[in-house]
């Protein structure tokens, strides 16, 4: 059984950064390609980062390219999203989700593994 345990969520004011952490558990950190996605109340949950398994590609929805960045370290069995310039509609419940197939994925459907979700509020 894989579990996907987030962390870095919080409260920050617009402008500011945060910075999520994702270790998953129960098999080899390297098998999995990673994603991230978010969901805010009322809304349906929604692509944010992707980073491949094998060449380390990223994919990004249009609305955190340039001010967000998804990254892997396959040392410390952690993938990462680092947040800047966040802006108050960013504010959702982050997820961070596993998949096997190596390549990089923007619908849910396309994971195997999903974390619980951190709580992500930027305030105006």
């Amino acid at each position: 059984q894989v579990q996907l345990v987030e962390s870095g969520g919080g409260l920050v004011q617009a402008g500011g950064s945060l910075r999520l952490s994702c270790a998953p558990s129960g098999r080899t950190f390297s098998s999995y390609a990673m994603g991230w996605f978010r969901q805010a109340p009322g809304k349906e949950r929604e692509f944010v980062a992707a980073i491949s398994r094998i060449t380390y590609s990223t994919y990004y929805a249009d609305s955190v390219k340039g001010r967000f960045t998804i990254s892997r370290d396959n040392a410390k069995n952690t993938v990462y999203l680092q947040m800047n310039s966040l802006k108050p509609e960013d504010t959702a419940v982050y997820y961070c989700a596993a998949k096997l197939s190596p390549g990089i994925a923007t619908t849910p459907v396309s994971y195997d593994y999903w974390g619980q979700g951190t709580q992500v509020t930027v305030s105006s």
